[in-house]
């Protein structure tokens, strides 16, 4: 059985304000990356334990420079960097997907570091006309190439946001709870690591009895900004609906997040 853990860093134990997501090389930010590599790891050796064959890893946060590659599980592979077309890797074949350290969509109420692609940049976001994240969006991508989501940790408004769009079927782990966008009741590392552990292990069994998700295209897709300057810039081809919102049908699954 084969297994692809994607990324992100914001949902992390441990990370719980946007100096440790935006601000590289900083203390700040050097300590939430090796909060991530502990839990990639606990992800890994729980997919192993469960029978993965296996294990490879795409660090999917801001550009992909988040990982300590000397620190990871050296059976998993790894996927760094920006790269098209998406699904190169993921066209080998996998049996199962894990969404770890995610967040929830922009405007959660007390969602722990709450956004939708780009804290600074996007606004709201929605797929036939149902607010969306990157959760939804994730899983999408994922379910084109037939690899369902087995598991998604982050904080309590991540995992209720990942049941309400996967279904209940889904391991989820909350390692946090959501106070303020930037506050957080969290427990220690080391047991959100032993918690994502065994959330990993409990996912394998999860393995050809969770479908994909592939919602039927085209889609309706429209993205809205914090700053009407980003849409009098843009080029493409969506339809501008207002001063800060985009709107396009799409037909590939690669649209959803490029408009």
């Amino acid at each position: 059985m084969k297994i692809y853990i994607l990324t992100d860093l914001e949902g992390v134990c441990g990370v719980y304000r946007f100096e440790q997501t935006r601000e590289y090389g900083t203390p700040a930010n050097i300590e939430a990356r090796h909060f991530l590599m502990g839990e990639i790891n606990a992800a890994v050796r729980g997919a192993f334990d469960g029978g993965a064959t296996r294990v490879v890893v795409q660090d999917g946060h801001d550009g992909s420079k988040s990982f300590f590659l000397e620190e990871l599980d050296e059976r998993a592979e790894v996927v760094m960097g920006i790269f098209s077309p998406y699904d190169i890797v993921l066209r080998q074949g996998f049996d199962g997907a894990f969404l770890l350290g995610f967040h929830s969509m922009s405007h959660t109420k007390r969602g722990i570091l709450c956004h939708t692609q780009s804290s600074l940049t996007w606004d709201n976001y929605w797929i036939n006309d149902r607010l969306a994240g990157e959760i939804y969006q994730s899983a999408i991508l994922l379910g084109a190439c037939d690899i369902p989501v087995l598991m998604v940790t982050g904080d309590d408004k991540t995992v209720r946001e990942a049941r309400d769009f996967l279904g209940d079927d889904i391991v989820t782990v909350q390692v946090k709870t959501g106070l303020a966008r930037e506050a957080a009741l969290m427990y220690s590392p080391k047991r959100a690591r032993a918690m994502i552990y065994e959330g990993a292990k409990e996912a394998m069994k999860r393995v050809g009895k969770i479908n994909p998700c592939k919602p039927k295209f085209p889609l309706k897709i429209r993205w809205q900004f914090k700053d009407s300057g980003i849409v009098d810039r843009y080029k493409g081809d969506a339809k501008r609906i207002d001063a800060t919102t985009l709107e396009k049908i799409v037909t590939k699954p690669e649209d959803i997040i490029h408009p």
